[in-house]
């Protein structure tokens, strides 16, 4: 069990209206490590918090592990975590368990500044990116302009998908069926196409990212975040924002029930939002500011953000849908799309 130091209060809340309640010690943060992990204790975790009062022990581990753990810990009295760390449909799924705090401005005051589509009344959109098509600029010289570019004859066995992305796929593929994001039937017929035209589908982000380094595959539809940290990385890529209009993916950030600092949790939640710790994930990992005040440089800006335009285009997940349907979904990709 964790222990706490205590502290003064006012330690914790100073420069926090609205966090008069909050409490110093100890919160215990369900996240991924890595380089998301590094970028919380460099810009969260010691520079905000650790002056008042709040030391921050992060529980690193896979996403799946930390949504089994909340679902075992649910009926206790105290859970083992007070922030958990999700991607924004299994973190809607979580929600449906019942198994969070609401999240509120007047808990968490930075959440004001929050990108109105990109709240939820059970969490807190940490950062996020838009699903886009990556290319590579020497053998596609004239930028696609929509998914459906992907279904031409001229990009036969050129094209590769990742296969945890099968969700995001078969959307886009309904996108180009002129369906929508609220039934992915349509897009089906359309993988089936695309399947004819010899797609190859990659294990990983890591065996698609070599495939576009060695130009085994040209095109692809990944996270722009991604795309930016391939392209730091030396793969040639551009992006392209499809025509159809680009969906969002938002990592975010819950406080269990059953936490056993709420008050911290919630402060943690505010500092996540903190402009500063936002520019910071921005110019490492390339996912940008949920909040209005982070201002990046012109040359950041234009790699990672979308214009006004594409913004106001920007499709968000049908959570619900997804839930109902995923596993007949997964099965159609796996069965049928994939044999």
């Amino acid at each position: 069990m964790f222990t706490r130091r205590s502290a003064l209060a006012a330690a914790l809340t100073a420069g926090l209206p609205g966090l008069a309640t909050a409490q110093s010690g100890q919160v215990v943060v369900g996240t991924w490590g890595g380089d998301y992990g590094d970028l919380l204790a460099a810009n969260v975790d010691k520079p905000i918090l650790g002056p008042r009062g709040l030391e921050v022990v992060q529980d690193v581990g896979p996403q799946d592990p930390r949504k089994t753990k909340l679902i075992a810990e649910r009926q206790a009295r105290r859970g083992s975590m007070d922030v958990c760390c999700l991607s924004d449909v299994d973190m809607f799924t979580m929600a449906q368990q019942g198994v969070f705090e609401p999240v509120e401005e007047g808990r968490v005051p930075n959440l004001a500044r929050a990108i109105p589509s990109l709240k939820r009344p059970y969490s807190a959109p940490h950062i996020y990116s838009a699903k886009v098509i990556l290319y590579n600029p020497a053998k596609v010289p004239t930028p696609p302009q929509a998914y459906a570019d992907l279904w031409d004859p001229k990009y036969r066995g050129r094209v590769g998908l990742v296969d945890i992305l099968h969700l995001q796929n078969m959307e886009a593929a309904s996108l180009v069926a002129g369906g929508t994001e609220h039934d992915y039937e349509p897009g089906k017929k359309k993988l089936m196409e695309l399947r004819s035209l010899d797609v190859k589908v990659y294990p990983s982000n890591e065996a698609l990212a070599a495939a576009l380094k060695s130009e085994e595959v040209w095109l692809t539809i990944m996270w722009l975040a991604r795309g930016f940290m391939w392209k730091k990385a030396g793969i040639p890529v551009e992006h392209a924002v499809p025509a159809e209009g680009a969906t969002s993916i938002c990592f975010e950030m819950a406080v269990p029930k059953n936490a056993r600092n709420r008050d911290g949790a919630m402060a943690y939640l505010n500092a996540a939002l903190d402009a500063r710790a936002q520019t910071a994930f921005a110019d490492r990992m390339g996912y940008a500011p949920t909040v209005t005040d982070a201002q990046l440089p012109p040359e950041l800006a234009r790699q990672i953000s979308l214009t006004p335009e594409q913004q106001a285009k920007l499709r968000t997940p049908d959570y619900e849908y997804i839930a109902r349907n995923q596993v007949a979904l997964i099965d159609f990709w796996n069965k049928e799309f994939k044999r």
